[in-house]
């Protein structure tokens, strides 16, 4: 069944409406890309056809550093496993300081993870899970804690016709969802914004919008006068998330302890100017400043110059779709990069840089063997366009109906469990206790080290 969806706003993100498709641009009309947390389209050219999102321009833009083959070898030879497939194929595209998360973890210092989900319907699509999944996997790379953020708020915020009850019930639902991706709840804390601001956290977020003006965040958005005061204030609780101290009950409460805590932070790219806010006043609050992992978007069903939207329903294939449902919609939405007829397909191939079932399948297929060979038959011709759609299907419909059976197990004691204020385990011990241990073995290596230097000075004044 398709999930219960509420229409994009104006300036709602994402943008994604059948006008920024292929078939509906404006013709003659050539637009730059925009991709930012309240719009992402890939723009058009001179003759109004949609083109695909320019990756590798928004890094460059963003002045992030580009994913290597270098810091994936390192991260492998760290952690001892192999780069996630959305990693070693490109789909994690960028980072601010994964490095430093790296020296961290070959010392033993504690960090955790921060993502989050802005809930705008009763169900999250396949598109929405893959930075989940990534998240899952590094939890269990760096077996750390990891904190989820709902942010019922901003959806209310951004939206004429989100209630905040609709924005409640879509964090209910998504939690669950969440849930279902398999997180360990001894290391996972899941909150919503609408029922957890308080406490130290409200404290954080007012520390950041003390050292934020309206003017940087005109800037870093895009907002003027007309915008409503939440969605200027909201950058400051997105920030919060990334401060160890908001969370005293997880990493404890001495603060000179805590801040001294980062995170590193799995994000879809469009989410990286809410974290430059944040880094760039983290030094000034005494804080360390959170490492980020940008992901590509999964693209909408119609094509690479926009991305899938819980609120436009053919666009995306959702976590709630029936085997039924999946099929019609790759069949009749799924933009095809194949030829207009067999015989071409058989003389030219096909394109995979923009056939939308090729691009799924480096998202869900595994096997890089396999994936390779789909991509040689597919581009040379051998294999057909129907035969390619058929086998995004099948792949969409496993991970969707394990996930649905996970799901099932997803009770309300489950979620509340998730949900309960309780430390978390940084490699099988509490952060609290960790940064304890950090300062015993620095006090002993001071000792030592001044214990060392009074023993050469004797020596030498013996000599």
């Amino acid at each position: 069944m398709a999930a219960n969806i509420v229409p994009d706003e104006p300036g709602q993100p994402p943008k994604l409406t059948q006008d920024t498709l292929a078939n509906g641009a404006p013709k003659k009309i050539a637009a730059d890309q925009v991709v930012n947390p309240f719009e992402v389209s890939g723009g058009v050219d001179e003759a109004g056809k949609a083109l695909a999102i320019d990756f590798d321009k928004i890094v460059r833009d963003f002045g992030a550093t580009p994913m290597s083959p270098e810091i994936l070898q390192r991260f492998e030879r760290v952690t001892g496993k192999t780069p996630h497939r959305l990693m070693r194929r490109g789909m994690v595209s960028s980072h601010r300081d994964l490095d430093k998360m790296l020296d961290r973890y070959e010392k033993g210092e504690p960090f955790y993870l921060y993502t989050g989900r802005g809930p705008s319907s009763d169900s999250m699509h396949v598109g929405h899970a893959m930075p989940f999944e990534l998240t899952r996997f590094l939890q269990e790379a760096f077996d750390c804690p990891l904190v989820i953020m709902l942010t019922d708020d901003e959806k209310f915020m951004h939206s004429e016709k989100i209630t905040i009850e609709d924005a409640k019930r879509y964090s209910l639902e998504n939690s669950k969802d969440i849930i279902a991706m398999g997180f360990d709840p001894k290391k996972t804390f899941i909150f919503s914004d609408f029922e957890f601001v308080s406490g130290a956290f409200y404290e954080n977020i007012c520390m950041i919008a003390k050292h934020i003006t309206i003017n940087q965040i005109k800037g870093t958005f895009g907002f003027d006068d007309s915008t409503n005061i939440g969605k200027f204030h909201f950058p400051a609780t997105q920030s919060a998330t990334a401060y160890a101290t908001s969370f005293p009950h997880i990493f404890g409460p001495d603060k000179l302890k805590t801040r001294n805590i980062p995170c590193l932070i799995p994000c879809a790219i469009d989410q990286d100017p809410y974290f430059r806010q944040c880094r760039d006043r983290a030094e000034k609050m005494k804080h360390k400043k959170p490492a980020l992992l940008h992901m590509i978007f999964l693209p909408a069903l119609q094509g690479p110059g926009s991305k899938m939207s819980a609120s436009v329903n053919t666009s995306a294939i959702f976590l709630s779709d029936k085997p039924n449902e999946i099929k019609n919609k790759v069949n009749k939405y799924a933009f095809s990069g194949g030829q207009d007829t067999a015989e071409k397909q058989r003389e030219l191939g096909g394109r995979t840089e923009v056939d939308v079932p090729y691009q799924y399948l480096t998202f869900f297929l595994e096997d890089d063997t396999e994936l390779e060979r789909i991509k040689q038959d597919y581009e040379s011709g051998k294999m057909m366009t129907g035969e390619i759609k058929a086998i995004c299907i099948k792949y969409l419909q496993e991970f969707v109906a394990k996930f649905q059976e996970r799901r099932k197990q997803v009770s309300d004691e489950v979620r509340a469990d998730f949900f309960a204020r309780k430390p978390l385990l940084f490699q099988g011990k509490t952060a609290e206790e960790v940064m304890n241990e950090l300062e015993e073995r620095k006090k002993l290596e001071k000792a030592m080290k001044k214990a060392q230097i009074s023993g050469d000075k004797t020596a030498n004044a013996a000599a």
